[in-house]
């Protein structure tokens, strides 16, 4: 706990660390608007299928399906900091056009189903970026601690972003509240542009090497490690179930639980306080249960209340939904931080980029593919059964991470690297 105590201060005094994090807190709470906003924009301005809603909840994952893996050569090889910095002008861009269309009146669905992907696109560069950065920002020892401040940061835009944008609609409509979002990467750019330290330049490559071959050496790496090809299983089928549920959550609260649209988002809010308490004790839980430990336990044990959330009924019975789904953000919010923090331990920087597209590719590729399930599933057996099948689907894929070395060890190794200084200007 002393240990523990002695890290606090140190970021704080880390002024390049502080400065992304800022950044990172506005442009999360943005970005939590729009997942308010935008599927109710599909379902109450343009009478959306539960089908359609399910393929735009797809079409904002599926870049990470399509080009992760070439993406992570590309940061491995490239200024990170440049790459998040074009990224979020593009997306100040791209989602600034739905309030612009919105106001002139010639807003369509088709439009937003390419919001959805362009925005993808720009996300893949930046999160794979993003996560690459962080361990050049702080010292290996600090990871934890940094990605637990992260993850609390998205966390508490999760709470806060709902909610703002659930107040946007009521006041300004659906579209309207997206303006949030894009004025949110102008703060990002400026945090970004503010940052000091200087990357390690990337090691010399062969004239000769191929993009393909870059490729697959984070391939083979992830998918060689015992422990990170069980990481990925998990995570992925986690996240094919979540993606199920949250194409389904906004039809179920809307249309068959019948909470008024600008209510949804204080309801999601609320589910939000579980992943902000989930990344202020993820360290502590790690230091009880173990660093490594805890991946697996946060999976089977912590995450198992979930299912409450699909039992939910109108009235006072709607309030099921928020504990079930905060249960959900505590104990994915832990088990994030825990695997994002073993993966940056045990990978060379210079394959850094390419683990992170790798794991990428495979775990928000299931994104998209649970949202189409949702849909169909919600259309073919109904809402609240498909909403069953989610919840207990990501309970489940803990058992991969428990079948695994992590099961007979406590802590995540330190790497060798830990005593390495800093590279700043």
């Amino acid at each position: 706990m002393r240990e523990a105590a002695k890290d606090l201060p140190g970021l704080w005094r880390q002024r390049d660390f502080m400065l992304l994090w800022s950044g990172q807190t506005v442009s999360e709470m943005g970005s939590a608007v729009t997942e308010v906003a935008l599927p109710l924009l599909a379902v109450v301005a343009l009478k959306a299928s539960t089908f359609q809603v399910g393929l735009l909840t797809a079409a904002t994952t599926l870049a990470f399906a399509v080009i992760a893996l070439p993406a992570g050569a590309m940061v491995d090889g490239a200024a990170k900091r440049s790459i998040m910095i074009v990224c979020n002008l593009l997306r100040l861009v791209i989602i600034g056009s739905v309030p612009v269309a919105a106001a002139f009146g010639v807003l369509t669905l088709a439009q937003l189903y390419v919001v959805a992907v362009a925005a993808g696109v720009c996300s893949v560069f930046f999160d794979v970026s993003y996560q690459s950065h962080v361990p050049s920002l702080v010292r290996p020892e600090h990871l934890m601690s940094a990605n637990g401040k992260l993850g609390t940061t998205q966390a508490f835009a999760q709470l806060g972003g709902p909610g703002l944008g659930g107040g946007l609609v009521g006041v300004f409509g659906a579209a309207g509240a997206m303006t949030a979002d894009a004025l949110s990467y102008v703060v990002s750019v400026l945090s970004l542009l503010g940052i000091r330290t200087r990357e390690e330049p990337p090691p010399a490559r062969p004239a000769d090497e191929t993009l393909r071959h870059r490729i697959a050496e984070g391939l083979k790496f992830v998918f060689g490690h015992a422990i990170l090809r069980r990481v990925v299983a998990c995570t992925a089928t986690a996240n094919l179930f979540g993606g199920m549920s949250s194409a389904l959550a906004m039809v179920f609260l809307v249309r068959v639980l019948h909470v008024r649209p600008a209510l949804t988002g204080l309801i999601m809010a609320g589910a939000a306080i579980g992943g902000i308490a989930g990344g202020a004790l993820a360290g502590r839980l790690a230091g009880k249960v173990g660093s490594a430990r805890i991946i697996w336990v946060s999976m089977l044990v912590c995450s198992a209340p979930q299912v409450m959330a699909a039992a939910a009924w109108q009235g006072w019975g709607v309030l099921l939904f928020p504990l079930g789904w905060g249960v959900a953000y505590f104990s994915g919010m832990v088990y994030n931080i825990a695997q994002i923090s073993y993966r940056q331990s045990v990978t060379p920087p210079e394959l850094m980029g390419r683990m992170n597209a790798a794991v990428r590719w495979v775990v928000w590729g299931t994104l998209p593919l649970g949202g189409v399930l949702g849909g169909a599933l919600g259309t073919l057996i109904g809402v609240r059964p498909a909403l069953w099948l989610a919840f207990v689907g990501s309970w489940a894929a803990g058992w991969f991470v428990f079948f695994s070395p992590l099961r007979r060890m406590r802590d995540v190794p330190q790497p060798a690297s830990a005593s390495a200084p800093l590279l700043t200007s």
